[in-house]
């Protein structure tokens, strides 16, 4: 039930907001199954934490899921999904220059959006 709750969830949901939807299906489930499962979900590699700055752990579906990086504004708390090729092969060839063999990666960008730099 927690799998597919998580797998019909769209974008990055916390593990408070896993709980406030099947609760409703069943009132059984409590917060610590969902905070187990979705650790054992992450170690399976079928999920993704990602911390956007908030204290909030929230998760992304990480198996068939094109690799992304996050834009996040710091005053409204909305975020982008940015894939760039670009950026990714900077991301390789600092690592190669330094000795390092990449296995996986992850980066935030923390700022203000055009609609709170604006105020």
């Amino acid at each position: 039930m927690i799998l597919n709750a998580f797998l019909k969830s769209a974008g990055h949901s916390s593990s408070e907001e896993l709980y406030d939807l099947i609760k409703r299906d069943d009132p059984s489930i409590g917060q610590a199954t969902i905070y187990r499962t979705m650790k054992l979900l992450v170690d399976a590699g079928l999920a993704r934490s990602v911390d956007f700055g908030d204290g909030i752990v929230r998760y992304e579906q990480k198996l068939g899921h094109e690799h992304h990086d996050h834009l996040i504004c710091e005053q409204c708390g909305i975020h982008v999904e940015v894939v760039d090729s670009v950026i990714e092969e900077l991301q390789e060839d600092l690592a190669k220059r330094h000795g390092f063999r990449l296995y996986r990666h992850k980066m935030v960008l923390y700022g203000l959006c055009a609609e709170c730099s604006s105020e």
